[in-house]
């Protein structure tokens, strides 16, 4: 079975509940202390077996590109002062895949755009993998490994799910579910966008993350429209899953989504009190901070 090699990474959108610090710096370079989360998702990507990273961006992503290349005046700076480590880490950033950069164009726009430009990248019969860079898990195995063994055993596409309380289902996708391959692994029937509570047909959210089989494609290229007049990704599922097998898996982990500011906060302070070197120092500061 073909192995996914190459990844969609969708960096276009404009992260406007972040401004004004996004009119310069996209929101995907946004730092989790010192990596940007676009970053964390090339790393779990990378951790999969992927070799090639197609970014999608927009007018004002420049910044992603100079973080994913080689930068030889800094790392010939840094090894003159001796700080060689630093050097070294700068150097395996630009060599951990090879980068493709891809301009989003087009309309309707929505999160299924970024495939069809790239669309161009892919092999007629090759799976790949998606990523939205608002999403992140920590967590001891990757999320896209987890992805890729059940994706292994199915031979399906295949996305990740986390559950969510009541009062949010109205923030995601909610998969609608069929019948279960193990405890965390099941069937998806469809995919209900922002439903209310009441309709809501389950409490599992889609976390940004999915392995495509090629077979998606031709319905991505049917433009398929949803709320919004936008092509949702996740109706383009919902229509492949009445006629083949889809596959959720709930990742085991602790999910971060940095897609507005509170919850971006709420992310940098979990992974600075889990981090070996500021952990202690930084809970002890909260706990006089709160006092």
């Amino acid at each position: 079975m073909k192995q996914p090699t190459k990844a969609i990474i969708c960096a276009a959108g404009l992260g406007t509940r972040f401004l004004p610090q996004t009119k310069a710096m996209p929101k995907e370079m946004l730092p989790i202390i010192d990596k940007p989360v676009i970053q964390l998702i090339v790393e779990e990507a990378v951790a999969a077996g992927v070799t090639e990273m197609i970014i999608v961006t927009g007018s004002t992503k420049r910044p992603i590109e100079d973080h994913f290349d080689r930068s030889d005046e800094l790392e010939a700076e840094l090894r003159e002062k001796g700080k060689i480590e630093q050097a070294d880490q700068i150097k395996a950033i630009a060599e951990m895949a090879n980068f493709v950069y891809v301009r989003q164009k087009g309309s309707p726009k929505g999160n299924a755009r970024p495939i069809l430009n790239a669309q161009h990248l892919i092999d007629d019969d090759e799976p790949f993998f998606v990523f939205f860079p608002d999403d992140f898990f920590r967590s001891e195995v990757p999320r896209a490994v987890q992805m890729l063994d059940v994706y292994n055993k199915t031979g399906k596409t295949v996305m990740s799910f986390a559950e969510v309380t009541t009062d949010t289902v109205n923030q995601y996708g909610i998969a609608e579910v069929g019948e279960s391959l193990d405890e965390n692994t099941f069937c998806v029937k469809s995919l209900v966008e922002k439903p209310d509570a009441a309709n809501s047909p389950s409490l599992l959210a889609q976390t940004g993350a999915y392995i495509l089989t090629p077979d998606v494609l031709p319905i991505i290229k049917r433009e398929i429209t949803g709320k919004g007049g936008e092509l949702v990704l996740g109706d383009s599922i919902s229509e492949l899953a009445k006629t083949d097998k889809v596959y959720g898996t709930r990742i085991k982990g602790v999910w971060h989504d940095t897609g507005n500011p509170l919850k971006y906060l709420q992310a940098v302070v979990d992974i600075a009190l889990e981090n070996p070197k500021y952990g202690d120092v930084f809970e002890q500061y909260l706990k006089n901070r709160l006092k």
